[in-house]
């Protein structure tokens, strides 16, 4: 149920919740080319946000739950308030859901979108690799998230782009949530530590050495770690059918 609320915060606009960083630090400017900030058109009033990141000059990487009526997509950002010389504004033609997703129990959380144009590589826009389909993070290593959502439970969603170091952990320390999968997601976020993504960081990337290993599901209500990742490997070879197909 927890899990459940925490989802449904991430589809409340802007200001009423969606994933975030808490107890990290604001990046360096575009240290993280390959991020992507996310604006969700979901009907006439609503507008919600998310992350995530680049994988090809057409594609960005999301949570399938970040599905709106429209999608923008902002490359190259550090502070969203402003209209920097780096961004790159970039409306979504397709959103591509994985066949398999469903809301609940929140498996295959993974969604591609299709760029109407091409993203430009500089020093502010990059991709980010995927690992190969058998190359799984393991437990104990340390990743990177980062995004623009809330730094706490009841502050507002972050202007700036933020991250956290969080470190993988056994799937025993996700068994409170009821249908987690290991096979398919990542346990992130030592119990106990403040540190967490939160609401508005959905969709963003866990980045592993360089490779980006997993994508922002789900976590508690409250923002104690750990979260719950989509696990990317598995889904390496539906991505590149994809991106062939639409292409």
């Amino acid at each position: 149920m927890q899990a459940l609320l925490f989802l449904l915060a991430l589809l409340l606009p802007p200001g009423a919740g969606a994933e975030e960083i808490i107890g990290g630090m604001e990046s360096i400017p575009h240290s993280r080319p390959y991020l992507a900030h996310l604006e969700i058109v979901i009907d006439r009033v609503t507008t919600i946000n998310c992350g995530g990141f680049l994988i090809s000059e057409e594609f960005v990487m999301t949570a399938a739950h970040c599905k709106g009526r429209e999608i923008i997509v902002t490359l190259g950002a550090h502070d969203v308030s402003k209209t920097e010389s780096t961004q790159q504004k970039i409306k979504v033609e397709k959103q591509i859901i994985h066949p398999n997703y469903n809301v609940y129990p929140h498996l295959h959380d993974i969604m591609l979108l299709k760029l109407q144009r091409k993203a430009k590589i500089t020093p502010a826009v990059a991709k980010i690799l995927l690992p190969s389909p058998h190359d799984s993070i393991k437990p104990g290593h340390m990743c990177l998230a980062a995004g623009w959502g809330k730094t706490g439970v009841n502050d507002p969603l972050s202007d700036k782009l933020r991250e956290v170091t969080l470190r993988i952990m056994e799937k025993e320390a996700c068994k409170h949530y009821l249908n987690y999968r290991d096979d398919f997601q990542v346990c992130v976020g030592r119990p106990g530590n403040i540190q967490s993504v939160f609401q508005g960081d959905s969709g963003g990337p866990l980045v592993c050495a360089g490779v980006a290993h997993g994508i922002v599901s789900y976590g508690r209500n409250d923002a104690k770690p750990p979260a719950v990742f989509t696990r990317t490997s598995g889904y390496v070879p539906w991505v590149n059918a994809v991106i062939r197909e639409h292409s």
